[in-house]
């Protein structure tokens, strides 16, 4: 992050948004359609969370910490 305006930061937090929301929804689909492919269900739960912590860091680094 460092380096990277906050307008590209915002941008990458969107596009992170975006993936993880597309995710959620191949996961939905295949374990609605019964998918017997466990290993690719967990793969993508796996990059799912991942995205969810990059997007929380990117979160927190754009809000500032104002203590009351």
């Amino acid at each position: 992050m460092a380096g990277a305006s906050e307008d590209e930061m915002r941008r990458r937090l969107a596009l992170l948004r975006t993936e993880h929301r597309d995710l959620d929804a191949a996961i939905s689909a295949l374990t609605e359609a019964g998918s017997q492919d466990q290993l690719q269900i967990a793969r993508l739960k796996k990059r799912k969370l991942g995205l969810k912590d990059q997007i929380a860091a990117l979160e927190d680094f754009l809000t500032p910490d104002i203590t009351a």
